[in-house]
């Protein structure tokens, strides 16, 4: 069976993201129950369970790897002097939003023990994250 944390040690978010193309897309393809219609693609073979479970699993991964890139960027811009303002408007939401969003993150990665592929920060790494994050009305070089 397989687990998201099983496969996050296996792929990247781009191998993730092709493995789960590949099998999203069989998926779609495969032949349906008459009751919901004829199948797109005669050809295309039916996911097997296992397949079915790593296609959710996958799904997982991916987002649990643009979650954290997400956050790894949140971070470049305010190294880059955007405000929370400008960081919240690309990503959809408000600047407060936004900001909590990344304060759970760096606690994350304060609380984070090293396992495989994963690596937790430090108190001088915490500390430097939450400076250069700032307040949430602190607009930044930017504002």
């Amino acid at each position: 069976m397989f687990t998201p944390e099983d496969l996050e040690r296996r792929f990247t978010l781009l191998t993730a993201a092709a493995r789960h193309d590949v099998l999203r897309t069989r998926d779609a393809l495969a032949p349906v129950d008459e009751e919901d219609g004829p199948p797109i693609d005669q050809g295309a073979e039916a996911l097997s369970r296992e397949e079915a479970l790593e296609l959710l699993a996958l799904g997982e991964v991916i987002a649990r790897k643009a979650g954290y890139g997400r956050q790894l960027t949140v971070r470049s811009a305010r190294r880059a002097g955007a405000s929370w303002s400008q960081i919240g408007a690309a990503l959809g939401t408000t600047k407060q939003a936004a900001w909590e969003a990344h304060h759970r993150w760096i606690d994350e990665q304060a609380e984070r023990q090293p396992d495989g592929g994963h690596w937790g920060w430090d108190g001088d790494e915490v500390a430097a994250a939450r400076t250069l994050a700032g307040k949430a009305g602190d607009e930044g070089a930017a504002g």
